[in-house]
This record gives C-alpha cells, structure tokens and sequence, in this order.
C-alpha cells in the first residue's frame, strides 16, 4: 500500500483557496475513485481505495492546520507503518508559476510551513512531494492574504489539466513506486513542464 498526502487547511473558508490546493486534488482522486472520506480519532481523514490493476493506496488529509501538519502525517506513519518513500506529499507553491508542476524525491521546507512541520515531526525530508504552483502574483506583504484566496476563475481553467496530471502521477506511484513516477512525468509532461489550455 502507498499513501497520497494532500496539504491544506480544514474546514468550508479554506475549500478553494490557494493554500488548499493538495486538498483540491486529493477531493478529486477519491471522487474519481468514488470513495468516502473517514474522520480518526488522530490528526487525519483518510479513504482506502486501489486501482484498476488492485494496487492498494490511502488518500490522506490532516484536520490540523496547515502548520501542524507533521502531527497528521506522523500519527498516520504511526498506524499505517508505511515507509518514508511509501508516501507522497502534494502542497502548493508560490515559487512556482499557477499551471505547473514540479516532483522532488526529497528535501528542504522550501519556506512551506506544512512541509517544514512534516520535516520536523519525522525528523527527516525523505519523502518525496509533488510542488503544485499556485504563483506569486501578489504584492510585498499580501502573501497570506494571497494563499488564503480563492483560485480566479482564470486560474481554476489554467490548474484544472494539472489537478489531473497530477492524479495521473499519483497513481502512477501508486502502482509503481518513486522512480517509475519520475520516468513516467518526464514521458507526460510538456518540454516547458507547463499545461496547454
């Protein structure tokens, strides 16, 4: 079994803002695979599913707040006794332009709050994550405001082919694991790395 970890924050405010888009895609995959979310009593919602070749995954999200994410994912860890490249974190990113995506086996925080608290409740960045631009089109000192918008309707249109790759990709790992994922994004994505509207 592989996990699909998606970032953001609880509760009907945060639904569709920017800060919210790995709840966004994981709320598509289990639509897509018709399954009901299950609330624990720890730090997370979770729902089991598998593919169409009986590959076996969990799509996960943390009912902390973004900043308390590493509560969630270790409390999951804990249960699900799954390795660090067993999982795979999706979260947003300002560093990266709305429309594209970009996949890491490892590494830092990249001044995400979610992804440094997971650093720190795991004591380890091995774990690889999908990097979900949302842009950075915002002026000095409107950064959280900006995260905490709603997606425009132009933005909705230019993530929308992404959310998808994006679950293309996760079900990828799914069946395959890390590597085979990254071989697989190379053959799909454009040369640019961006999506066509």
């Amino acid at each position: 079994m592989r996990a699909v970890i998606g970032l953001g924050n609880p509760g009907k405010k945060y639904e569709f803002t920017r800060h919210n888009v790995g709840f966004l895609v994981i709320d598509k995959m289990a639509e897509k695979y018709n399954l009901n979310f299950k609330t624990t009593a720890f730090y997370y919602q979770f729902a089991e599913g598998q593919l169409e070749d009986s590959s076996k995954f969990v799509l996960v999200k943390p009912t902390t707040f973004m900043n308390m994410s590493g509560l969630a994912v270790k409390d999951f860890l804990d249960t699900y006794k799954l390795n660090l490249d067993e999982i795979i974190i999706i979260f947003d990113d300002l560093n990266i332009e709305a429309g594209r995506i970009k996949i890491r086996k490892c590494g830092g925080d990249g001044g995400h709050n979610g992804i440094r608290s997971i650093i720190s409740s795991l004591n380890s960045d091995q774990f690889p994550r999908i990097r979900f631009g949302i842009g950075n089109k915002f002026e000095k000192g409107r950064m959280i405001d900006y995260v905490l918008t709603e997606f425009s309707d132009k933005e909705l249109l230019l993530i929308a082919p992404m959310v998808s790759m994006t679950i293309d990709v996760a079900e990828k790992f799914i069946s395959s694991g890390v590597q085979p994922m990254l071989d697989y994004y190379s053959k799909i994505s454009n040369p640019d790395n961006k999506t066509k509207i």
